[in-house]
């Protein structure tokens, strides 16, 4: 073109991005959902997980809705991650690790550190807890600690179960796509079923309101319990702000984690903006299904596009796409994901036996057992037992897949395009060697991981802990080196602007400052 200056990119650790011309994205509308609707529900499904399933029902069944404005921060705060991850791949069609590995001091540092980032995902948290479900769907109750050994053959079973879907589709992220819809569908349908007929409105006034009650916070009430009260209406009232009570801590610290996202299950969001075809991502290829994918390419390095009033018209269309898919869907979708099955927490918690109970039970299972044991349910009761604990499992088994897909695929696609030996060995369709051999040998060593967590006798509530904690320090050190990336190796024209630097770094420190300042608290009490 005419009008195209000459191409100038920066000089990294891995080989100069190819040149290519930017495609031009259909219009966003009906006619163009199969092509729209794809990373954000995605996402969305993958993380109606351990915090929303989990630990907003443990929150509102111990604190009311008092304490959901936490997950208002970190649902925010990660679609400005987000976006900055899409950003990078629509720009070179790689993902966002890939760009790590091009900055100094080069790849084999950033291996490193992203091994120690990676410690959250070696723990099969979610398969376990699925086992719980099984196990109590079985008995008909709650189970206890007699039935451990049928748990932990369940548990071994689930976690290779979670893989099979994977092998299957032309590109590994199809079959994700499928799979994440129909949980999105299915778990939050289920919950505003259950929302709308049988909680009260107070119930949902307490949830929702809590969204934007900033600034409260659990503080010891003098008789052994807690109470909820807010920082600023005290300090304002007293001079004085409230001693936060730090027995729960590691529990608001992982429902923090885990609220839309968390730990590196964020930074996948541009792997799937490269596998829908986004933007660059449509130059550069896909991750290939061992079933079915036999046409699929990934190229070794991504292309970049010049820089002129063509291309930039067609960046603005794209980038559209990124805004919709993250405020219109992926955060709508958190947030219902945190409100619905916390009100089913906050209306039937108490009926069950287990609630208040120093029991390893997870909340969903509480929720579960107290809506069996409802009386106001009447007849209907066995069934929606039977029903919370089947949509149980279609929140758990989806996401532990998820996070096998997620470690496999970040590994992948690091090794791809940072060894100069496979670069220069491997076509593109050999990816999927690089993909299943590390799937095959994380699924073996989740096997030796479970053996490990389910010697405690409260593993599944301790799993999804100590990853959740892990991820609060994944999220934040990356935070600040996906805006080093946008900030340095993209084109100005591209580049973030100051709000969406402004919300990442707000990110990134605050949860620094959580794991500098609260973590060796819990470390001392334990």
């Amino acid at each position: 073109m005419s009008d195209t200056p000459p191409v100038e990119l920066p000089r990294t650790c891995l080989p100069t991005w190819d040149i290519d011309e930017l495609p031009d994205p259909k219009p966003l509308g009906i006619n163009n959902l199969a092509g729209f609707i794809g990373p954000g529900i995605v996402m969305c499904g993958i993380q109606i997980g351990g915090g929303e399933w989990l630990f907003g029902p443990a929150i509102t069944a111990k604190y009311g809705g008092g304490l959901m404005w936490i997950a208002t921060i970190a649902i925010i705060t990660q679609v400005f991650y987000n976006i900055e991850c899409g950003r990078y791949a629509l720009y070179s069609g790689e993902p966002v690790f890939t760009g790590f590995m091009r900055t100094k001091p080069g790849p084999s540092f950033w291996i490193g550190v992203t091994v120690v980032l990676t410690l959250g995902a070696l723990i099969p948290g979610l398969s376990t807890n699925a086992a719980v479900l099984i196990t109590a769907m079985y008995l008909g109750h709650p189970p206890t600690t007699d039935d451990s050994l049928m748990i932990n053959s369940i548990a071994y079973v689930t976690l290779g179960v979670v893989v099979l879907p994977v092998l299957l589709g032309g590109k590994v992220y199809n079959t994700l796509q499928w799979v994440m819809t129909a949980k999105v569908f299915i778990v939050l349908g289920f919950c505003l079923f259950i929302g709308v007929l049988f909680v009260s409105p107070q119930g949902w006034i307490d949830v929702f309101s809590g969204f934007v009650k900033f600034g409260n916070v659990p503080v010891e009430n003098g008789a052994g319990g807690e109470v909820v009260v807010n920082a600023f209406t005290q300090f304002f009232e007293t001079g004085d702000w409230p001693l936060v009570a730090m027995g729960n801590i590691a529990l608001l610290g992982a429902f923090a984690g885990y609220a839309g996202g968390g730990g590196l299950s964020n930074s996948t969001y541009s792997n799937f903006v490269r596998d829908k075809g986004w933007g660059m991502g449509s130059r550069v290829g896909a991750i290939p299904a061992a079933i079915g994918g036999r046409n699929i390419r990934l190229s070794h390095i991504g292309k970049v596009f010049p820089i002129n009033a063509e291309n930039l018209r067609r960046w603005n269309g794209w980038w559209k796409y990124i805004i919709t898919d993250q405020v219109f869907i992926w955060a709508p979708g958190c947030f219902m994901g945190v409100a619905l099955p916390a009100l089913m927490s906050i209306e039937f918690a108490e009926s069950s036996p287990l609630f208040g109970t120093d029991a390893a039970y997870s909340q969903p299972l509480i929720a579960a057992d107290g809506i069996r044991n409802a009386a106001s349910l009447g007849d209907i009761a066995p069934l929606l037992w039977l029903t919370a604990l089947f949509v149980g499992l279609v929140v758990f088994l989806p996401s532990q897949m998820a996070i096998v897909d997620g470690f496999s695929r970040r590994w992948t696609d690091i090794i791809w395009s940072s060894s100069t030996r496979v670069r220069n060995t491997m076509s593109g369709g050999q990816v999927r060697y690089i993909y299943y051999g590390i799937l095959g040998a994380y699924v073996v060593w989740s096997y030796i991981a479970a053996t490990i967590f389910l010697t405690f006798g409260d593993a599944p509530t301790l799993m999804v802990t100590v990853i959740a904690n892990l991820n609060n320090v994944a999220l934040g050190l990356t935070a600040f080196h996906v805006l080093w990336i946008n900030c340095t190796l993209l084109p100005k024209p591209l580049r973030p602007r100051w709000y969406s630097r402004l919300g990442v770094f707000y990110l990134g420190l605050a949860i620094l400052v959580f794991t500098a300042r609260v973590l060796p608290l819990i470390t001392e009490a334990d």
